[in-house]
């Protein structure tokens, strides 16, 4: 099973850390991603032991030991976690029991030949690779442990679809095979899993690529069944493509846009024109863009990948609204809002979080309004105060999606230089209104209370002071009402308009 010509492997000292807490007597093994991540020289973060006897009390005393913190992450299976706090980034170290009889049957048992390598913690110089992982991580191989490897755990078919897109290596045709057979199980696995999957697809460093294999394989379906209905939805110019290739033409896009505006600035991002135009107009919001990009909505899963997942369901709702009209014209009246209510279901079907959930709707029904913005004469402070509140965060990540969705409904080509730059001018007042005068344009300090209202205009309680105190705000953002006197008189004016 061993290799000793291979060159040693390198691992972190926490290993040996882990190593020196376990009870010397108990054999403890690095497994999987950790051990392919080392060989292929990749930052590790998260490791996977296996040790004879109770993992669970391994795992907690590792805890413990290393001031992390603990939890079964499958007691049935005896699977503890220990999550550590790092200056550059959690680590996950999760602890296993071993699955069989020896560790050769435990690593038989696994997914891919890539994740079927082992190292002996007190010997790590000596590889223990039964399958031959690392003849096929030379090959830029991946291959299936056994014939029945996916069908044992068809989620392991959108895993190899992510490890080829991640490591860009070629899935072998036996193991092809088995990925297409999984198309019609997937559906059975739950929710969350599914769901992980998809996720850790998007958050990889080729997400265009990952999403483009999922829809040639048919597995996308078992994901977002909703998207097969946009293959063949025909469109009309300015569009260049049917909604599908729309939608993976937008996704792309938003990946370059993106990298344009990443916080470290890379001069080759920027090196075409039209994205050269996105840098020179947007790029002095790259540490704030960068800083929103990076907020977490839920379960550390960052706004990022919830913006990318917008881009994949912003025209979601299409198929449903299209009609055409008496001279040709193809129309899809209010497929934003229907494309909404599709994301609502669909997300909260795959467990995503309520937050996660509002981020994605908001973006998706919205993701036309910069694009009608630019459409008109001018935009003034009143229009903007609107888009900024009624989309809140969300209208950060509707701006950078509106620059990807004009840019793939032309193509590969660039787009009319006038609209592009008119639409570059409307998304930059919006992020200068988000970033640099928030409490002009968007969150204007109080001048009147409720009760302010009421005492002197003589109201009672009820909407309508509500509603008076919201247009005041949206006529003070509009620069109309500067002072408290000043809203007095707006206020007594716009009840005696109402009257009338």
């Amino acid at each position: 099973m061993a290799e000793p010509d291979r060159p040693a492997l390198e691992l972190p000292p926490l290993v040996a850390r882990v190593r020196a807490i376990v009870p010397a007597e108990t054999p403890l093994w690095l497994v999987g991603g950790a051990v392919r991540d080392a060989l292929l020289r990749r930052p590790l973060r998260d490791f996977d032991f296996v040790v004879t006897g109770d993992a669970l009390a391994s795992a907690r005393a590792v805890a413990d030991a290393l001031g992390g913190a603990y939890y079964p992450l499958d007691s049935e299976r005896g699977v503890g976690r220990v999550v550590l706090a790092q200056a550059g980034g959690r680590l996950t170290l999760d602890i296993s029991r071993l699955r069989g009889a020896s560790l050769a049957e435990d690593l038989a048992a696994r997914d891919f030949t890539l994740n079927a390598i082992a190292a002996d913690c007190a010997q790590p110089n000596t590889l223990i690779d039964p399958l031959h992982g690392a003849r096929d991580l030379q090959a830029k191989r991946i291959r299936a442990c056994s014939p029945t490897a996916l069908a044992d755990d068809p989620l392991r078919a959108l895993r190899a679809v992510r490890l080829a897109a991640e490591l860009r290596f070629l899935i072998d045709k036996p193991t092809l095979e088995q990925v297409r057979a999984q198309t019609a199980r997937l559906p059975a696995v739950s929710a969350e899993r599914r769901r992980d999957e998809l996720v850790r697809c998007l958050a990889g460093p080729r997400p265009v690529a990952a999403v483009r294999s999922l829809d040639v394989l048919g597995l996308l379906p078992a994901l977002i069944p909703e998207l097969a209905a946009l293959h063949g939805v025909t469109q009309s110019p300015p569009h260049v493509y049917d909604v599908w290739e729309h939608t993976l033409a937008v996704f792309s896009r938003l990946v370059d846009v993106l990298a344009v505006l990443d916080p470290i600035y890379d001069p080759d991002s920027a090196a075409d024109l039209t994205l050269g135009l996105v840098s020179l107009r947007l790029g002095r919001h790259r540490a704030d863009l960068g800083q929103h990009l990076a907020v977490p909505l839920s379960d550390e899963r960052p706004t990022r990948l919830m913006l990318l997942l917008a881009a994949l369901l912003h025209d979601i709702g299409k198929p449903a609204t299209r009609s055409v009209e008496a001279g040709g014209r193809i129309r899809f009246l209010r497929h934003e809002q229907v494309g909404q209510e599709i994301a609502l279901a669909r997300l909260a079907e795959m467990r995503f979080s309520s937050e996660e959930i509002q981020r994605v709707s908001l973006i998706v029904a919205n993701h036309l309004r910069p694009l009608l913005l630019s459409q008109e004469p001018a935009v003034g402070p009143r229009a903007i105060y609107r888009f900024c509140n009624q989309t809140g965060e969300a209208g950060v990540d509707v701006v950078l999606l509106a620059l990807a969705d004009y840019l793939g409904t032309h193509g590969d080509g660039p787009p009319p230089v006038d609209d592009w730059n008119r639409l570059l001018e409307v998304c930059s007042q919006l992020l200068r209104a988000y970033y640099e005068t928030p409490e002009q344009s968007i969150h204007p300090p109080a001048l009147l209370s409720g009760h302010d209202l009421m005492s002197a205009l003589g109201l009672g309680p009820g909407p309508q002071v509500g509603r008076l105190l919201a247009e005041l705000r949206e006529a003070q953002a509009a620069g109309e009402v500067a002072d408290r006197e000043a809203a007095l008189a707006w206020a007594r004016a716009h009840l005696l308009d109402q009257d009338d």
